[in-house]
């Protein structure tokens, strides 16, 4: 599925020198590495925040606490999204609702949120918190209406969409405030847990800081209860070097992207979708959003049974997700049954993530379609 040592290689002494420097300034939290990165980061999204934090959980806490999201208020998001998404939610100590998804894109669709929020427990909602799924931003057009016309917060799950854009606007600037993952897999990645929150809010941003240390604005007086969740300036100085390459990394996954498109459409197994009778269906691109392919995600009938045919060949693949979060046994407290989301959970049957990363080779790239062509045969 993926390959980190290709990335590594041509990199390495500019990610050994960043660490050395950080040894050799003793600067192991926050400090100037973490500082560095910030900038950075905000520059290249063209935001007037960026906040690191040790993880893409805590970012997704972090924006909901600083948006004053807690007991009391209800969030509206996706079930067809990694844990963190909902549980984000619950520790912040709020409610989560769900709605169900778009099945050409997975995201979150907004006539189902709009559903919601004309239904008996729609006037609790203060913020939706959509999911930028595996590299594609959700329809911003249409939840920045929704946010507008019904007063609600916007808060980006942008953890899987590094460098993705609506309208030419980056994942992180649309809506009031967004967290993001850098986990080793991400396309934007950092060499172990790492996170960050961006927002154009200064009073945002303030609370945001002042939360990722205890609560703290002075050392050692404590406003409010935060957390520690700071960055620690390893991995502050790796995403600075990392920073330097993302948009050519991102450029080459979508060239990946493509020769998948055309290898499986010269190989006659696509149908148009959005859900598969025989063969496969490939992930679709909206047109005005820049996708930048965290994952490969197909669609097929026979799911399972294909991912063992090409594990049987080591041929690496993902499932993203196989249970929807209104199904986890920790989240039967949400109150929803099987059936809730029939979208959702059809994709949990269907999805089949295949590796890609910028490095993936063509004649790699022909050995998997090879290998699917043959179990569809």
């Amino acid at each position: 599925m993926l390959d980190l040592k290709r990335q590594y290689q041509p990199i390495h002494q500019e990610l050994l020198d960043a660490v050395g420097h950080v040894l050799l300034n003793q600067q192991f939290i926050l400090g100037a590495p973490v500082a560095g990165f910030e900038q950075a980061a905000a520059e290249r999204l063209c935001v007037s925040h960026a906040m690191g934090c040790s993880s893409g959980t805590d970012a997704l806490w972090l924006a909901l606490a600083a948006a004053e999201i807690g007991p009391g208020a209800t969030v509206l998001t996706t079930p067809f999204s990694f844990f963190a998404s909902v549980s984000a939610i619950l520790r912040a100590g709020a409610t989560a609702i769900l709605a169900d998804i778009d099945p050409a894109t997975f995201n979150l669709s907004p006539t189902a949120v709009e559903a919601v929020l004309d239904g008996p427990g729609g006037k609790a909602v203060r913020a939706i918190l959509p999911v930028h799924l595996y590299g594609q931003c959700a329809d911003w057009t249409a939840f920045s209406r929704i946010g507008q016309e019904r007063g609600l917060k916007l808060v980006e799950d942008a953890a899987q969409a590094w460098g993705s854009a609506w309208g030419g606007v980056k994942a992180g600037a649309l809506g009031d405030i967004a967290a993001f993952s850098f986990y080793p897999t991400k396309n934007l990645s950092a060499a172990g847990d790492a996170g960050m929150v961006t927002t154009n809010s200064a009073e945002l941003a303030e609370r945001a800081r002042m939360l990722r240390q205890h609560g703290m604005r002075r050392r050692y007086y404590h406003d409010e209860i935060g957390w520690n969740t700071r960055m620690d300036g390893f991995q502050g100085a790796v995403l600075q070097v990392k920073l330097r390459y993302i948009d050519g990394w991102n450029n080459a996954r979508r060239t990946v992207a493509r020769r998948y498109h055309a290898l499986f459409h010269a190989a006659g197994m696509v149908e148009a979708g959005p859900y598969p009778a025989h063969g496969i269906v490939l992930p679709h691109e909206v047109p005005g959003s820049h996708h930048v392919w965290h994952q490969y995600v197909i669609r097929t009938p026979r799911r399972d049974q294909l991912r063992e045919f090409l594990t049987a060949r080591k041929i690496g693949s993902e499932i993203y997700y196989p249970v929807p979060l209104h199904m986890q046994d920790a989240l039967k407290c949400l109150g929803y049954a099987e059936g809730a989301f029939p979208e959702s959970e059809r994709a949990a049957h269907e999805v089949l993530a295949l590796p890609i990363f910028p490095e993936l080779r063509e004649d790699e790239q022909q050995t998997v379609v090879a290998a699917i062509a043959e179990f569809l045969s």
